[in-house]
């Protein structure tokens, strides 16, 4: 069975950092894309960055120079390094793959920033 599980997320003043992991199952996980979402309340759901089996990454453009996407395909995680935050960042933080024709999402974890 897919599964994502996210975890990392947490209360942090504006101007801190976070770094989120998702660890995925259930794919082969070297053959495909990762992606991070968010979702703030009452706001549609967000591509923030996004990484290829071989490491190419790219980023939405609210957070460029800010965070950085990342992979470990030994220990099948994908990261999401968050320097320099602003409430806006406020969000749950969701990792999504593509397999079997179909979407998969974690459960998401919940970032906050504020003072």
């Amino acid at each position: 069975q897919v599964r994502l599980v996210e975890s990392g997320g947490g209360l942090v003043q504006p101007g801190g950092s976070l770094r989120l992991s998702c660890r995925v199952s259930g794919v082969n996980f070297r053959l495909h894309d990762m992606e991070w979402h968010r979702q703030a309340p009452g706001n549609q759901r967000e591509l923030v960055a996004s990484i290829t089996g071989g490491g190419s990454a790219d980023y939405a453009n609210s957070v460029k120079g800010r965070f950085t996407i990342s992979r470990d395909n030994v220990w099948t995680t994908v990261f999401l390094q968050m320097n320099s935050l602003r409430p806006e960042d406020t969000a749950v933080y969701y990792c999504r793959t593509r397999a079997r024709g179909r979407d998969f999402w974690g459960q998401g974890t919940q970032v906050t920033v504020q003072g």
